[in-house]
């Protein structure tokens, strides 16, 4: 989609949409157009009981003398309530509401929307964010497709407002988030035969031409680095587990990096303790946490972030085969403390320990953020409208849940202590790797906690939220994209110097 920021005009062809707050009453452009139809709108709106509410949409047939063939008022909702997420969602429902129609082009006009904390300009970047989002598709593997799959929706944006230029430079960084959140997508939607460890390294790859410096150690790198909980759980696998370490230094030289480690289970079967076969399928999208962080680099790099920023990602398979580690066996992980395997299907939290450890010691950073689809028990708790948080630090914990509300990527934080951190203690190792039925979600992230060294820590368990979440108006993929706009915001509220 080819997106543009303009002034106020009623000469562009395709369909023209005017954003109104409830209760407001017709003014400036609407007030032209409402005037070109003799009352028309205002008849319309009384007819439909149109009052601007937020998600409302009242559509006409264009004017004479009005170049558009289609007219449409969309409700924002109250003034007062205005933000960067109730304008995204109304960028993204026009989109999507003229997606299966013929219109090719678009325009959507602010005239006088803005906030005290939402100037015009930064209120239409994000209408052209949300229909952006909304244009996202992964259809790449259909070869035959029925009448109108074809149609790939609106070819041009325009967004009009009395302030264009701002709207301009403030579209800039937020086009690289979009860009950050359709790669994480990408690699969310591939499926497993595909998207196995050594191709996603290799896509890791493609982020040196933004300027990101990135490394991949293989199997027997790890092996010397004593990485016996990462490297167990690909024993099963055909596929060569590895480990990739991308840097953005955009910050000042020699200032400690922000860190953000991702569980990438490229596939998940359970390993011996095999899951059902329903919904197994699902189990490709099990890297969602290394996904984001292969996003959210390339979104802070793209936009010349200016903070040194440290990406990891932990890459295996996890398969049944005569190789595969058993329940019952005693892995070695590289901060020397053993571990008792109970159940191979708990194989996350194994492939962070050993990443989680290997970012704190190289890299001594600010903090570090780890993500994972790591257990069913955060769905049960929170369902798919947040992602549960778990810190050592009330700051940090505090940063993600106020970046998570401008967003709309919502935190939840739940409790640590000695009492759940008890109940991963091992009779015949340091620990063992789940701690019961009980707060799994929480023993989970105790379990991770061992692994940090005291350094600022969160660990982000997105399984409700990576992949399967509910359609929205700005996403309508399988694989979300979520995180990256929440750290992104993170970084640049409170790290960029």
């Amino acid at each position: 989609m080819n997106i543009t920021f303009a002034d106020i005009s009623l000469a562009k062809p395709g369909a023209l949409a005017v954003l109104v707050t409830e209760g407001a009453t017709l003014r400036g452009i609407a007030a032209d157009l409402d005037g070109k139809l003799g009352g028309a709108l205002k008849r319309a709106m009384k007819a439909a009981g149109f009052t601007g509410k937020a998600g409302s949409v009242l559509e006409v047939v264009g004017p004479q003398g009005v170049s558009a063939g289609r007219v449409l008022l969309a409700g924002l909702g109250k003034s007062a309530d205005l933000s960067a997420a109730s304008l995204e969602k109304a960028g993204g429902e026009l989109a999507g509401r003229l997606e299966k129609t013929k219109e090719t082009a678009l325009s959507i006009v602010l005239d006088g929307i803005s906030g005290p904390k939402l100037p015009a300009g930064e209120a239409a970047a994000r209408v052209a964010l949300g229909a952006r989002l909304r244009s996202y598709r992964f259809d790449k593997y259909k070869t035959k497709k029925k009448e109108g799959d074809d149609k790939s929706g609106l070819k041009t944006l325009t967004v009009m407002t009395r302030a264009a230029a701002s709207a301009r430079k403030d579209y800039a960084p937020l086009s690289k988030v979009a860009e950050g959140m359709f790669l994480t997508r990408d690699l969310v939607n591939e499926p497993a035969n595909i998207l196995f460890p050594g191709e996603f390294a290799k896509r890791a790859r493609a982020l040196s031409k933004l300027g990101v410096k990135v490394e991949v150690l293989g199997e027997a790198q790890m092996k010397k680095l004593g990485m016996g909980s990462l490297l167990g759980v690909g024993y099963g696998s055909q596929h060569e587990s590895q480990m990739v370490v991308m840097r953005w230094n955009g910050g000042k030289p020699g200032e400690k990096p922000v860190a953000f480690v991702g569980k990438g289970v490229c596939f998940d079967t359970g390993g011996i303790s095999l899951k059902p076969a329903a919904g197994m399928e699902d189990m490709k999208g099990d890297m969602g946490g290394a996904a984001c962080v292969t996003g959210l680099m390339h979104a802070l790099a793209a936009r010349k972030a200016k903070v040194n920023v440290v990406g990891v990602i932990g890459l295996v398979e996890n398969m049944p085969d005569g190789k595969a580690q058993r329940p019952g066996d005693i892995v070695t992980s590289m901060s020397g403390q053993t571990i008792e395997v109970i159940n191979t299907d708990a194989e996350g939290r194994l492939v962070l320990a050993d990443a989680l450890w290997y970012t704190q010691s190289r890299f001594k950073p600010k903090f570090m953020i780890d993500l994972a689809t790591l257990t069913g028990a955060i769905m049960v708790a929170l369902g798919k409208e947040y992602a549960g948080l778990f810190s050592n630090d009330d700051k940090l914990s505090k940063q993600l849940s106020e970046a998570g509300e401008v967003e709309g990527e919502k935190v939840w934080r739940l409790p640590m202590g000695p009492a759940y951190d008890k109940m991963i203690d091992s009779r015949f190792a340091d620990m063992k790797n789940v701690g019961g039925r009980d707060g799994g979600s929480i023993t989970a992230a105790q379990f991770l906690q061992r692994f940090v060294n005291k350094v600022t820590w969160a660990h982000l368990d997105i399984a409700g939220t990576a992949m399967a979440s509910p359609q929205t108006a700005t996403n309508q993929s399988w694989g979300s994209g979520w995180g990256v706009r929440l750290l992104n915001r993170l970084v640049a509220d409170n790290y960029e110097g």
